[in-house]
């Protein structure tokens, strides 16, 4: 094969598709037949069709390539699409993670320090061989072009021919076919480049549709209740790929939470997920709209819960370490503590209980009014989970020491994340000692709610990111922990331990936020208030 390109001085446009095509049906598409063959078993039934299914995919591929590629425009297109496969290439087959427009969104958001931790020497290898080299030999090969009509014809008989192979092959198998797009639509998440590009064009076309929409007002009557005479001082904090089965308040058999066990609060073990991203989930927490009917454009396009608290007149602070609050305090006061400049507690990187500790001085600052604080946590985020805590946290080992999560053992990915855990644990402790500091003051509570779970390896997937349809309960099912103050004046606050087991979802904050801060809005539904409503 090396001798095959080596010496090939010059290529027809045609050949050099038709040759790119084959390169990445036979090696950017290891998850996608490994997948299907999981449905479709390798067996004499089965092999006409898996055999036509590698030649629909070349089809497929053949078919955009024609349509993309000329004189000026093949190579640039060719090599930007090796590219793209081999990023999702080494993605999908070393996480089992699916490329669709939230995880193009995701990308797009993550900053630097998290692109970071996915870097390693694999991926190095999947960019190098299914990437840079290839595309340095399109680079330098000579492309023979016809004249124009000459090249027309080639090109149209190249695309009627894939036309018709495919078409025939689906007819053939049709009884296949049929089960492949009906019933299993999830393999088609893993066709690469297809997958890929379908998600970035989708995810391009709704960012250009957002940015010509205006922002809608919400909540415009929104007003503290007349019979409120207490000032409320709340934190809600963003958890960050936390799992509810890995904390002992819910059951887990290891003790990752010490700390809280000590505290009178309430663990709800029910709690589900709007999406299992942060660039997806974070925004859903904050938004009007429930899971069903919420979208990346509605969510940018209609003021959220930050914005109705503002309204009515409370104090609203965002304190990030994570990469940025997603476009829900675009409009709030915003402190990034994701640096040294801003955040004193810094080793490996910047510690969450940094966002503390100028805490209290924002706090005194505030001699009026109510007072809502949201702390975003770096929490659990992977891949890098021994990064994620201080080495004093390190109880669990041995522990993972490395992003790439295929190197290590279960137990030892285990141990990362749950150390990682313990240090939640310890600083959710912090957060309501400030809160016990200020209860002569304020009505004081803690809200705390996981943006989404992870994947640890339970069947063969890692990280998180899985469209909702067809993620695990592992990345859906989120830890979410209520503590109150001695002086918080609600007598529903008794009945709290009793809802623990309740089936609750990021549904709920919405409307739990303005029963917490005695919002009057006719946008208030009790029925969704996790402390008001009926149980």
């Amino acid at each position: 094969m090396s001798h095959f390109f080596k010496n090939m001085k010059e290529v027809t446009s045609s050949k050099l598709i038709l040759l790119v095509t084959i390169f990445l049906v036979s090696f950017g598409n290891k998850t996608f037949f490994l997948n299907v063959t999981e449905v479709y078993l390798v067996n004499l039934k089965n092999i006409a069709f898996l055999g036509s299914l590698a030649l629909v995919l070349a089809c497929a591929m053949i078919l955009l390539f024609s349509l993309l590629c000329y004189k000026h425009t093949i190579k640039p297109v060719l090599i930007t699409l090796l590219f793209i496969s081999s990023f999702a290439s080494y993605f999908m087959d070393s996480y089992h993670v699916i490329i669709d427009d939230t995880m193009i969104q995701n990308i797009v958001s993550t900053d630097i320090a998290e692109s970071m931790d996915l870097m390693s020497f694999k991926l190095f290898l999947y960019v190098a061989l299914l990437g840079i080299i290839p595309s340095i030999w399109i680079y330098k090969i000579k492309i023979v072009f016809a004249d124009f009509r000459t090249e027309l014809r080639s090109r149209i008989k190249l695309f009627s021919l894939s036309l018709t192979l495919a078409l025939s092959a689906v007819l053939i198998f049709s009884p296949f076919y049929a089960s492949f797009f009906r019933e299993h639509k999830k393999l088609r998440y893993y066709a690469t480049p297809a997958s890929s590009i379908y998600a970035t064009v989708k995810y391009i076309n709704r960012s250009i549709k957002r940015e010509t929409l205006p922002l809608m007002p919400i909540g415009l009557d929104a007003k503290i209740s007349a019979t409120d005479t207490d000032r409320e001082l709340v934190i809600f904090v963003v958890g960050e790929t936390a799992r509810a089965d890995r904390f002992s308040l819910n059951g887990y058999e290891r003790e990752t939470n010490p700390l809280l066990k000590k505290e009178a609060l309430t663990s709800f073990s029910n709690v589900w997920a709007c999406g299992t991203s942060t660039a997806l989930s974070v925004p859903c927490m904050f938004s009007i709209y429930n899971q069903s009917e919420y979208s990346d454009t509605k969510a940018q396009t209609t003021e959220n819960i930050l914005d109705i608290l503002k309204r009515a007149g409370i104090a609203v602070n965002w304190l990030d370490n994570n990469s940025d609050s997603k476009g829900v305090a675009l409009r709030v006061s915003f402190e990034d503590y994701k640096g040294p400049e801003k955040n004193p507690i810094c080793d490996l990187e910047c510690r969450d209980e940094g966002m503390l500790a100028n805490l209290q001085t924002y706090i005194n600052d505030h001699q009026e009014g109510d007072l809502f604080i949201v702390l975003h946590q770096m929490g659990n985020h992977g891949p890098a989970y021994y990064k994620r805590y201080p080495k004093a946290f390190e109880k669990f080992i041995p522990a993972c020491q490395t992003n790439q999560l295929e190197n290590c053992s279960k137990e030892e990915i285990d141990n990362a994340y749950d150390n990682a855990i313990l240090y939640t644990d310890h600083f959710l402790s912090k957060v309501i000692q400030v809160l016990k500091d200020n209860n002569a003051q304020f009505e004081s509570a803690l809200f705390y709610v996981s943006d989404h779970g992870e994947s640890l390896g339970e069947h063969g997937v890692y990280l998180h990111g899985l469209p909702h349809f067809i993620a695990p309960d592992e990345q859906l099912r989120v830890p979410a922990i209520m503590w109150f103050g001695s002086n918080f004046n609600e007598p529903k606050i008794k009945s709290l331990p009793s809802k623990r087991d309740s089936k609750y979802s990021h549904d709920n904050i919405f409307h739990t936020i303005l029963g917490f801060m005695e919002i009057e809005t006719s946008l208030y539904k009790k029925d969704l208030d996790i402390i008001h409503g009926a149980q």
